[in-house]
């Protein structure tokens, strides 16, 4: 996984760097206009979501798409699944665009690739839209109602599942007892995350939101929080930083502000830069969760969908992101090499052992003769 990706409006130089396919999509009838980027397919067809957002041009699309993208690659690698990774984002204000006829065009869009992506929810895709698509094709997962339900539910197993990894693995306890953790964004992941939580006997708990039905809704699952102003969360003393909403919030400017242990929550791509703000982690001894492996609980939702669902399967893939962050701060202990870097080395040798064994059985084939008389 390359540490830093450039922005570009140059298509090809994105297949040249190891990207399978970039498709532009557009339905005049409907205004629907967006951009697929299919990473890799060599462990299965690739699996990611949708997201809707209202960006400024189409190079900030592609930019974010094929970063995304090749985010899903290694996500769904080091989550044990067989399948690759893409990415799909929709250009367009969520307020202004979405109706029944937009997501059904959408739907036929991904139904004409045949199975080589499957998607769902992400962000501004909701259930109802996913339904719309769901009308059109065969690949869409994720949320659906005749499925397995919000891939909130498993995502918040994760990341709780994933936090007592770090606590084992730096202050050597195996709960979250008499800990202190900063919330930064409280969600539904995190909303549902309490359902955990409440059984474990938390020292404080600090959050911040810019939402106020979130803030309002977690001060009520959680009266004794609290709640501190959005700027204010770098600087509290805890035990566990727990990042859950937007990307590349650890930065030159919050970094050196951070008194925690342990960074372990469900955002995505909270590093601004990995190489370098991965290294201003290490430097102040803090333990970073990669965010790809410890919020890979709704991508496991997806694949039991696609698969079949069977929810103790789900369940027990989604637990197993305790022992896969473990492997992953071994590897960083071994290796003396930082967290991000130890996840990108366990996702990419699972893609290459497996590529090797195929191609190994393949040509352990007998060869077919033709029998022409």
């Amino acid at each position: 996984m390359k540490e830093k990706q450039e922005k570009t409006n140059d298509i090809f130089s994105y297949t040249n760097d190891g990207f399978e396919q970039v498709i532009y999509f557009h339905n005049r009838e409907t205004g629907l206009k967006g951009i697929t980027c299919i990473h890799d397919t060599r462990l299965g067809p690739s699996c990611g979501g949708t997201r809707l957002y209202n960006y400024a041009c189409e190079e900030d699309a592609l930019y974010d798409v094929t970063r995304l993208a090749r985010g899903m690659t290694y996500k769904n690698a080091a989550a044990g699944l067989d399948i690759g990774g893409c990415k799909t984002v929709i250009i367009g204000d969520p307020k202004k665009v979405k109706n029944e006829e937009f997501f059904r065009a959408y739907g036929r869009y991904i139904q004409s690739l045949q199975g080589r992506v499957y998607t769902g929810q992400d962000m501004n895709i909701t259930l109802k839209d996913c339904e719309f698509m769901d009308r059109e094709t065969d690949y869409v997962s994720g949320g659906l109602r005749k499925g397995a339900g919000s891939t909130t539910i498993l995502t918040a197993r994760g990341v709780y599942v994933g936090m007592k990894a770090a606590v084992k693995h730096k202050l050597d306890q195996d709960n979250l007892s008499n800990l202190t953790i900063a919330f930064q964004g409280v969600g539904s992941v995190v909303q549902e995350m309490t359902k955990y939580l409440k059984d474990e006997d938390l020292r404080r708990i600090y959050f911040t939101d810019i939402n106020e039905e979130n803030i309002k809704k977690f001060k009520k699952l959680f009266p004794l929080a609290i709640y501190v102003e959005p700027d204010e969360i770098y600087g509290k003393k805890c035990d566990v930083f727990s990042p859950n909403a937007i990307g590349a919030i650890l930065n030159d400017e919050t970094i050196p502000k951070l008194r925690t242990s342990i960074i372990a929550g469900a955002a995505n791509n909270v590093l601004k830069d990995e190489c370098k703000h991965g290294k201003m982690l290490e430097d102040k001894d803090i333990l970073y969760a990669p965010d790809f492996v410890i919020n890979a609980g709704g991508v496991i939702n997806v694949y039991h969908e696609m698969i079949g669902y069977h929810e103790p399967s789900a369940i027990q893939t989604t637990d197993g992101i305790y022992d896969r962050l473990m492997d992953i701060f071994k590897i960083h202990e071994e290796e003396k090499i930082p967290t991000y870097k130890a996840a990108n080395q366990l996702a990419e040798r699972r893609i290459n052992k497996l590529v090797r064994m195929r191609a190994d059985s393949i040509k352990s084939r007998p060869k077919f003769k033709w029998n022409i008389e």
